[in-house]
């Protein structure tokens, strides 16, 4: 029998599902079978989607060009997923190959071929682009300084992606306007474990979910956001459901709660309100629960303002002026500005009072607000105590409820059996969170109230015990986190603003003392709003849709339309973004390139390049490095003045001094300097470079003409492996160790610090962490643990109110626990815009639905974002199943259909939209609150009215 490729690749594919449910193959079909698979390689590769961090298995067959993935597999050997995919897991593969991939650059022109903003896109060449890139970025330059470059980047950049980038804006542009969509996802996290911790990252880990008898989910869909973790959580349920208990505490009702003993539906905002009982549960109600010892050895109480506003725009900025008698301002209406004013100043509510009244706030009083600051101090015991005095079951109760049909008796009984879990002498818990703590107007303050609870059980830092933030995408904690591409960070945790990490930052990356800028406040609403007011003239869309996925999206989109600056975005297909550009560049995607991730549970993955690039793709890691060669010493570092007066030196003498002479390019000092090119020659015939194709060091089979108009040949020595081992050597020796480049090869993935070849499970407990016995052995406090992260560790001391003595006292390995109040967001329902707004995700889709809506499966099984509400709401709005309705907001509105019926299952008072269909394109709709500590934006949260279309 004659079968052709095709029907060799269906027998395989056929004969390996039918395998591995148990099914017996005919011998005919798996002879075809074997044949067909006897010219597949196979490789390990991390998923490209969520921060769980699964391991996939790849294979490939053919050569060269013709060289394509044919199968996708869960990794039997990866300690994350155990050989399990989740639905997207499974089309790591067809995410590439879409009908309408990007395949070479396209630019706006008029019918001369010049650029115009109001053109239309037209085939360009590299060089074409890169010639109108550095046009710009120099009209950049020059009328705004290094503020007006800027860079949307992201959690989804592999790590040496985001470390080239980092290095090109930072140390070449002396540009901190680079903030990744991380930004968006899990901010609040980080400054909660800055806050708390005084370093980032979890201290547990996933074998936790094994280990504990309690889980918990705070405004996490784990069931759909993290399936692969939420399978081990069922299997921990299901093998002893009497004693393992799953609560779920939601604003709305979804596949999560399925599992659930019991389930908590909470007004939105109100888990502030939620911790602080449980809190309060422990300090009057089981004193005897909380563990002195422990607290005294490695804890202090915290305080902060509370006046800190919503992360609005500030009065008199650009374009809030001027301000109409008819309440509009600048660029916002009369309605906009109902909410925006709040940034200034708002009433204290009846919903919030009792919360605010040990702050010396009371229901009535005005409250002026100044902008978000991360000052803290010192408080006592009695101080804390003070603050969780308010939350009583009857006020929590009554607060919290976010179900109208739901009994308040039912409601508090299950307040009380969740207070009894956290409680119970023995019992471990873990509670976990993802965007529902994260994004919220106080979701630094929510996060570090997970860990008060935790920290007076002695219950975090432990096998099975802790509290911990699920991050959302594939390398948000790898790259935006530990690589640092935030406007204010990094890599390995250090800050901007702090000239020792400057100084150390330089050194490493050998340019001259002074060369980096120390104002770090550019974040991602930032940058939209500098477009808006005319500050930033370049932009660059490096692996997100910034367009897509930022709030009140219609201000954004119009800035970038139709005010003077130029927009470039990278990407393997035409998103929102890339509609919205001036010129749109070809991505290489994620296994059409070397790379590597970090997880959630810090773990950090590398795989190698499976097949080419598609048409004329290239990675973003060589679209950076070939930037930098068209800007020199001369071109990047003389004298800035910035917007606030700050100045940046001249800094040319020095790089002259160095050995660099006023034409040497960035790619000559950044990228291609002697460092990389003695230390990582290529090594083709060696592991992991033998048999691989490398696209940026050595060229490939395409001859693709690159940005100097000749064909590229590759940097001729292994770039990738000096942007890991160069970023990897800021935090050896200071508690974020990695593996060296080969070893990461060899594994699957290693949870950092990795001292001595070992990984670390859980931090801070000596028991696990070396970095912890050291600080304890040398500290001499005879603690268990050790909190060793330095930021924030001298503290002046005061009461709920303020400061009362300025004298900072250190305060060595230990950590905080905070007092911190429930209050409402800024916008909620009220007579004309009567319900709450939700938005998020759903299994099938990755965020923007840029790639999985190109899946014809996935397509198929979620084809648009539909309006999950309640079937009373819908009925008592004339609304049927299936129909179409306008959900409008005081930003916009967007049409789509109706489901009653539905896997979500919202309460009256609320309504989900997922926001991966452009179609329904809801960031229109919501509000752009952020917490001001982290600027994470809120999501979450906003109000709307929903009528028949």
């Amino acid at each position: 029998m004659s079968l052709s490729r095709r029907e060799f690749l269906k027998s395989s594919a056929a004969a390996s599902a039918a395998a591995a449910i148990g099914m017996s193959v005919p011998a005919e079909l798996e002879a075809n079978a074997k044949a067909a698979e006897t010219s597949w390689r196979w490789d390990k590769a991390a998923c490209r989607f969520c921060g769980t961090g699964c391991g996939i298995m790849l294979a490939t067959t053919g050569d060269g060009k013709d060289r394509k993935i044919v199968a996708v597999k869960g990794d039997p050997a990866a300690p994350v997923n155990r050989g399990l995919n989740c639905i997207k897991g499974y089309f790591n593969a067809k995410i590439m190959y879409g009908a309408d991939r990007l395949t070479q650059p396209l630019l706006r022109m008029n019918d001369k071929g010049e650029f115009d903003k109001h053109g239309k896109f037209a085939p360009v060449s590299w060089e074409r682009a890169y010639d109108e890139m550095e046009k710009n970025i120099r009209k950049a330059l020059k009328e705004s300084g290094p503020e007006g470059v800027a860079v949307f980047a992201s959690g989804q950049y592999t790590i040496m992606e985001g470390y080239a980038a980092q290095k090109m804006m930072k140390g070449g542009f002396r540009s901190n306007a680079i903030d990744p969509n991380a930004r968006h996802c899990m901010a609040s996290a980080v400054v909660g474990f800055y806050q708390t911790f005084g370093i980032d990252e979890p201290s547990g880990c996933y074998d936790d979910i094994e280990l504990t008898d309690t889980i918990v989910t705070w405004g996490s869909n784990m069931a759909e956001m993290h399936p692969i973790l939420w399978s081990r959580v069922t299997d921990r349920k299901l093998s002893d459901p009497d004693n393992v208990k799953v609560v779920n505490i939601q604003t709305y009702t979804h596949r999560t709660c399925d599992l659930g003993d019991f389930n908590i539906i909470f007004r939105p905002n109100t888990d502030l309100a939620l911790w602080n009982y449980l809190a309060r549960e422990i300090v009057y109600n089981h004193p005897e629960a909380i563990d002195w010892d422990f607290i005294k050895k490695n804890i202090i109480f915290a305080a902060g303002p509370v006046n800190i506003g919503y992360g609005f725009r500030r009065a008199g900025e650009k374009s809030l002026l001027p301000v109409r008698e008819d309440g509009s301002a600048g660029k916002y209406d009369a309605k906009e500005m109902q909410t925006y004013n709040k940034e200034m100043q708002k009433v204290v509510s009846d919903l919030e009072g009792p919360a605010l009244e040990p702050y010396g706030y009371k229901a009535g009083d005005v409250m002026h607000n100044t902008p978000g600051t991360l000052k803290h101090w010192e408080i006592s015991f009695e101080e804390y105590k003070k603050s969780l005095a308010p939350y009583t079951l009857d006020y929590t109760a009554k607060l919290c409820k976010g179900d109208p049909d739901e009994s308040l008796d039912s409601f508090k009984k299950k307040l009380q059996d969740l207070a009894a879990l956290y409680v119970e002498d023995g019992r471990k818990v873990v509670s976990f969170w993802t965007m529902g703590m994260n994004q919220h107007t106080r979701g630094t303050w929510d996060n570090t109230l997970s860990y008060n609870v935790h920290f007076m059980l002695n219950k975090q830092a432990r096998p099975g015990s802790g509290a911990f933030s699920l991050t959302g995408q594939p390398s948000a904690c790898g790259t935006a986190r530990e690589v640092g591409t935030f406007c204010h960070r990094l890599p390995a945790d250090m800050m901007v603003k702090n000239p020792k990490h400057r100084a150390i930052t330089e050194k490493g990356w050998h340019i001259p003392a002074g060369t980096l800028n120390p104002v770090g406040n550019q974040h991602i609403m930032k940058i939209h709003r500098d477009i808006e007011d005319g500050v930033v003239k370049f932009a660059w869309v490096n692996v997100c849709n910034a367009y897509q996925d930022s709030a009140n999206a219609k201000h954004w989109v119009k800035a970038a339309r139709e005010m003077d600056n130029f927009i470039v975005t990278s990407d393997g297909y035409p998103g929102i973004s890339a509609m919205v550009s001036d010129l749109i560049l070809p991505s290489a995607m994620i296994y059409e390139k070397w790379g590597a991730y970090g997880n959630a549970e810090r773990r950090s993955q590398h795989w190698r390049q499976q097949v080419l690039p598609v048409g004329n793709a290239m990675s973003d890691t060589w679209q950076w490095v070939e930037l930098s060669k068209r800007f020199t010493v001369d071109d990047l570092w003389g004298p800035y003045t910035l917007r606030n007066g700050k100045k940046l030196a001249d800094v040319r003498d020095a790089a002259v001094k160095m050995g660099y002479n006023r034409n040497t390019t960035m790619y000559e000092i950044l990228y291609a300097n002697e460092r990389a090119k003695k230390n990582y020659p290529l090594a083709l015939d060696q592991f992991p470079q033998k048999g691989y194709d490398n696209s940026e060091c050595i060229g490939d089979e395409r001859n693709v003409v690159g940005t100097d108009g000749k064909v590229f040949k590759g940097y001729g020595f292994m770039i990738h492996q000096y942007l890991w081992e160069e970023y990897a050597s800021f935090g050896r020796g200071h508690g974020h160790d990695l593996a060296d480049f080969v070893t990461y090869h060899k594994v699957r993935g290693l949870k950092w610090p990795v001292v001595n070849g070992k990984e670390t499970a859980w931090r801070f407990n000596v028991n696990f962490d070396p970095y912890a016995l050291k600080h304890a052995t040398e500290n001499g406090r005879g603690s268990e643990f050790a909190f060793y992260g330095p930021l924030a560790k001298a503290l002046p001391h005061g009461n709920l109110k303020g400061v009362q003595d300025k004298k900072k006292k250190p305060l060595t390995d230990k950590a905080k626990i905070f007092a911190r109040p429930y209050m409402d967001p800024p916008e909620m329902p009220d007579e004309e815009y009567d319900l709450w707004l939700c938005t998020g995700r759903v299994l099938e889709h990755w965020h923007s639905g840029t790639m999985t809506m190109r899946v014809p499966e996935l397509y198929r099984a979620v084809p648009e974002a539909l309006v999950y509400m309640n079937p009373a709401a819908a009925k008592e709005r004339g609304l049927k199943d299936g129909g179409l309705c306008w959900v409008e907001s005081r930003r916009g509105r967007v049409r789509a259909r109706v489901e009653t019926r539905g896997r979500n299952r919202p309460p009256k008072p609320l309504v989900f939209v997922p926001w991966f269909d452009e179609r329904v394109f809801i960031n229109k709709v919501t509000l752009d609150q952020t917490c001001p500590m982290s600027k994470q934006t809120d999501y979450k949260k906003c109000a709307v009215k929903i009528y028949k279309a």
